[in-house]
């Protein structure tokens, strides 16, 4: 079963990395707003999978700090848009 969720976690990983070129390549801010939580979603799963197959609980510890991280860097990212348009910077490219 181990082996089984260690291939499942490098799944997710290789997704994510197909998920991150399509949205990256966006010329947006709302698509680079996406590519950011596309990876901190799949580096969750891809450590939550590893921590089920490994046992190690500080993996989840790990995880859930780095979800903590990704909702913060996305609302950092969406005031500094918010301020931009308040602005009048560069819009949407």
């Amino acid at each position: 079963m181990a082996d089984f969720l260690v291939w499942a976690s490098a799944f997710v990983v290789l997704m994510t990395a197909l998920g991150l070129v399509r949205v990256a390549r966006g010329p947006g801010r709302a698509e680079r707003l996406m590519a950011a939580q596309l990876l901190g979603t799949g580096a969750i799963g891809a450590l939550l999978l590893l921590a089920v197959a490994t046992g190690e609980s500080a993996v989840v510890d790990v995880a859930l700090t780095l979800a903590l991280l990704s909702a913060f860097a996305a609302i950092a990212f969406v005031k500094s848009a918010l301020r931009q348009d308040a602005e009048g910077g560069e819009g949407e490219r």
